[in-house]
């Protein structure tokens, strides 16, 4: 028996159906409620809103889970590759040895930057973000590739863009780098890993143990359902624009400290703790201070009411990485002091304020040598193989029309018009 919703309007009982998830979730199906009775829903910051069905993450914030395609975030961390996941995302399965073979050579044989992509790198101040060159330089990609600004492309030019991008946006970043930090490009190499090849762009020498971290930590950000940057990617690729404008999109809602650039806030929230003495306890009264402006950064999530299933898996990797380096950070002292205490205390906790997975990111980045105002651009490096099977799944979808939503309207109602000399 199919389940239904009455919804009860001026004394009129409507029923809607209910919609069930391959996780038990239920949706209602709230498609002809403004046809029926001439109201719509209102849900400010899309809490309760579902804007697609999609069949790529699944994630429980009140229990602490997160797969993807089925499988727990846990076990890809530990036993899979950051390309091995991003070709999991696109296809829906893990690929066998020959098919995982194929896919790396493809993403590899995008080696080298169309030189004005480079050129345009080069050209911007060296004040600029890195966030604006790399939004700028994705979407300039679309002039080098005319032919997959298809507004109805093929499995073949999808199939494309997918190793196109993910080899393309690593060397970006990579060139971002070096350039606003005033050092020569490296070129890529690509009979290293997928990481390995990154890291020798960024100019850095690790151990196999520091490139596994790195490459876990890419793993975790590869994609987390319908998030602002997500349903970006959605909303503008709804219109038919390109992939390369849609991804775009997702780097610049991603630019915002709310979303991605949250770990570069919360390295920032650390200097200043570091630079007020160090005392961590004090901050977190200070935190719990209604009339400070003191915010504590990394912790609680917009949809995790339990612990981030991804920092449990991150503090580990950054233990790796400053282990490996030999890096002594007072950041780290300081940042596991906070949660250590702050797990203990009962106001974090009656509010489910546990730490995410951007409280360790920004200090494995740090002991990496990545400049602060590269960490978003790591982030958008990590979820362009989420992004992108996103938009995928999206331009597959036969239910998917160009995302319009409506509004109540609050402001003036009709009036007449007065000329300027009356007024």
């Amino acid at each position: 028996m199919s389940l239904k919703a009455k919804i009860e309007i001026d004394g009129k009982v409507l029923e809607y159906p209910v919609i069930e998830g391959s996780e038990k979730e239920k949706a209602i199906d709230i498609a002809k409620l403004r046809a029926d009775t001439g109201c719509i829903t209102i849900d400010h910051g899309f809490l309760n809103t579902g804007s697609c069905a999609s069949a790529i993450t699944f994630l429980d914030g009140e229990l602490g889970i997160l797969r993807y395609r089925g499988y727990p975030i846990e076990q890809l961390a530990e036993k899979s590759t950051f390309i091995e996941v991003a070709y999991l995302l696109n296809w829906g399965n893990l690929p066998t040895q020959a098919e995982l073979a194929s896919f790396e050579k493809k993403v590899a044989s995008y080696s080298k930057l169309p030189e004005y992509i480079t050129r345009m790198i080069e050209l911007f101040p060296k004040t600029a973000h890195p966030m604006a060159i790399a939004s700028s330089v994705t979407v300039a990609l679309s002039a080098h590739y005319p032919e997959l600004n298809n507004p109805n492309p093929t499995k073949e030019q999808k199939d494309e863009i997918f190793a196109l991008l993910l080899g393309q946006f690593k060397i970006i970043t990579a060139a971002i780098q070096r350039v606003t930090t005033g050092q020569p490009l490296v070129a890529s190499n690509p009979a290293l890993s997928y990481t390995e090849d990154f890291m020798s762009m960024m100019g850095m020498k690790a151990s196999k143990d520091v490139a596994k971290a790195l490459d876990v930590l890419l793993i975790l950000h590869a994609d987390h359902e319908q998030n602002c940057s997500t349903s970006t990617v959605r909303v503008v690729g709804s219109s038919n624009a390109s992939v390369f404008a849609s991804i775009s999109a997702g780097i610049d809602a991603l630019w915002g400290p709310l979303h991605g650039g949250a770990n570069q806030e919360v390295l920032e929230m650390l200097e200043e703790i570091s630079n007020a003495g160090g005392d961590y306890k004090k901050a977190l009264e200070r935190a719990k201070d209604k009339n400070d402006t003191f915010k504590l950064m990394g912790f609680g999530h917009r949809v995790y009411k339990n612990f981030d299933p991804r920092a449990k898996i991150i503090k580990k990797a950054c233990d790796t990485v400053l282990a490996q380096l030999g890096v002594k950070d007072p950041y780290l002292d300081i940042a596991k002091g906070l949660e250590q205490t702050a797990l203990a205390d009962d106001y974090f906790k009656s509010r489910n304020l546990y730490p995410n997975v951007d409280f360790y990111s920004g200090i494995i980045y740090r002991a990496l040598g990545i400049p602060t105002n590269m960490f978003t651009v790591m982030f958008a490096l990590g979820r362009m193989p989420g992004w992108l099977a996103q938009w995928k799944e999206m331009r597959e979808t036969k239910e998917t029309k160009i995302s319009r939503p409506r509004q109540v309207y609050t402001g003036a109602t009709t009036r007449e018009y007065t000329d300027l000399g009356k007024r």
